[in-house]
């Protein structure tokens, strides 16, 4: 799948997943961590909270104890002696009881025969006493209290009244507590989407409050706190359960946060990808069309723009299509020379052999004294024109077999100069001027002789032949760094804009009975010397060729 996919799909799919996936473990981490963290403290705030109710509950019931124990050691409690004959023990417990709100239901002291003999309710004064069940029993400060049973939200909590000068048993004094309280603390405590229970021993709920039994069957967070065990109730339990859904509400609320961080870091990727993404692949585009250009040989331009290895890569397709030009170029005329190669095989065996006999012939028939001065003129005529076809195909075998230099030290100046004097005759005869410029001292190369002197002399015999009279060939010669340069300018018409890119190809010339190789060996033989041939405008405006080589020759191996 992934082959089928461009580079600016695979650098976006690379650049989403190198940004996604970190991002994606970084926030389950973090989230994983947090989530932990936050409900460590969901249970801790929990467990803090029932802690606190259970002490609550817990100083609310030693209160009741303590009031029950200091109140039944009363000296108006001896009022049971005499029946309270005076209601002055009734009025105390009334005004005890109202003190105190709605915390005591009713508060009455009753004989040992168990008659009510004061109440803080005067319609319960002499009642008989129902005895409640034993619940469980409570010793302070020497003082053992009795708890009955919770019935109908009371709470009865008792202590036997004494005599205090004998010590005997006088009756007991009955508190009966509203256990309502217990549930209004619970309550008041607690918020909406959290229960609390009051539990004794065997998880029995002693109270709780309204929501309990909803949020206590769905089984959410719960944290239990025990009573001190130095309470009189140190067997009760406070139980607090809050919904699982309200107590994780944080962490899912954090769960939203890392996802949005994560789109976000989502979307911050998929926009910075594809600048990036465009910023390699449109100069790889640009790349693709110079390379179809150039197939095509349409004109086209490498990437200029782009990061530096793509740039690199656009200057080394342009390096490696001027190359596959040049080659193009070389293989065309390798082509052409390969015909070349052709011809002279078979002018070398068809031609020569014939002008041979043509110009022995001739050399033999001018020998005769009887010969007309017409005669004599043909004759001259066949010599000339097989002395021209000899040369071509001399020339021909040259362009198609090139003779390796033998590369010997050479006083260039001295050649270059020699040149000048050969030609200077033909020079003369157009009445041209042919001057051979140089520096002071002499330039020495390594360079095959005979096939720099054919270099020379077929550049200057070109510039002779199309100089109208009265012209002017300079030779230049001067050696820059390890290179020596020879230039042949003349201030003749010079070579077309449209055909100087040709000049070098085999039998291309445009000059009358040119056979168009002259030029192409000359740059045959300079490329064998590893050096460069060029042709430009001349400061005199006609034609300038310009040679340059190595005057060192570095040996191999």
């Amino acid at each position: 799948m992934l082959k089928r996919l461009s580079i600016k799909q695979l650098l976006l799919l690379a650049f989403l997943l190198a940004g996604l996936l970190p991002a994606m473990l970084v926030s389950f981490l973090s989230f994983y961590q947090t989530r932990t963290v936050l409900k460590q403290e969901i249970t801790r705030d929990m467990q803090t909270l029932s802690t606190a109710v259970a002490n609550d509950i817990e100083r609310m019931m030693f209160e009741r104890f303590r009031n029950v124990q200091s109140w039944s050691q009363l000296s108006i409690m001896q009022e049971l002696k005499i029946g309270d004959i005076d209601k002055r023990l009734s009025v105390f417990l009334d005004g005890l009881a109202h003190s105190y709100g709605s915390i005591y239901h009713t508060i009455y002291v009753e004989d040992l025969q168990g008659q009510i003999i004061a109440s803080s309710n005067a319609q319960k004064i002499g009642q008989q006493h129902m005895n409640k069940p034993l619940w469980f029993t409570a010793n302070l400060s020497d003082k053992r209290l009795i708890i009955s049973k919770i019935e109908n939200n009371i709470l009865a909590i008792s202590e036997e009244i004494t005599d205090e000068n004998t010590s005997f048993p006088l009756g007991k004094l009955v508190v009966e507590f509203n256990w309502n309280t217990v549930q209004d603390a619970l309550n008041n405590a607690i918020k909406k989407s959290t229960a609390a229970a009051l539990l004794d021993r065997k998880g029995n709920v002693l109270a709780a409050t309204s929501n309990w039994q909803a949020i206590q069957s769905s089984h959410g967070m719960q944290a239990t706190s025990q009573l001190s065990q130095q309470s009189a109730v140190a067997h009760w339990q406070v139980r607090v359960e809050k919904l699982h859904s309200v107590a994780v509400a944080p962490v899912h609320k954090l769960g939203y946060i890392f996802l949005g961080l994560l789109a976000a870091t989502l979307l911050l990727a998929a926009l910075l990808v594809r600048p990036i993404a465009q910023a390699i692949t449109n100069p790889i585009l640009q790349l693709t069309q110079f390379v179809k250009g150039f197939a095509h040989q349409t004109e086209a331009r490498p990437p200029q723009s782009g990061p530096p290895e793509v740039r690199a890569l656009g200057d080394a397709f342009e390096t490696m299509t001027q190359d596959l030009a040049q080659y193009q170029e070389e293989l065309t005329r390798a082509a052409k020379l390969v015909v070349v190669g052709e011809m002279a095989a078979a002018m070398s065996h068809e031609v020569r052999t014939p002008l041979g006999i043509l110009r022995s012939s001739a050399d033999v028939l001018k020998r005769e004294k009887a010969l007309s001065e017409e005669g004599k003129e043909v004759l001259n005529f066949i010599g000339t024109e097989t002395e021209r076809l000899n040369k071509l195909v001399s020339t021909l075998i040259d362009a198609a077999h090139p003779r390796l230099p033998a590369f010997i030290e050479t006083n260039l100046t001295q050649l270059v100069e020699n040149v000048v004097a050969m030609l200077d005759s033909q020079a003369q005869a157009k009445n041209i001027t042919l001057v051979f410029d140089t520096q002071s001292t002499a330039v020495m190369a390594s360079v095959d002789a005979d096939q720099i002197t054919q270099v020379l002399m077929n550049l200057v015999m070109n510039a002779i032949q199309v100089l109208a009279e009265d012209g002017n060939v300079i030779v230049r010669l001067t050696q820059v760094d390890h290179k020596a340069i020879v230039e042949v300018l003349d201030d003749g018409g010079g070579i077309a804009l449209e055909h100087q890119a040709q000049i070098f190809e085999p039998f291309f010339t445009k000059r009358a009975g040119g056979v168009g190789l002259g030029l192409a060996v000359v740059r045959q033989i300079v490329h064998a010397h590893e050096g460069e041939i060029s042709y430009q405008t001349s400061q005199m405006g006609g034609a300038q060729f310009t040679i340059a080589v190595p005057t060192r020759r570095i040996k191999n191996g």
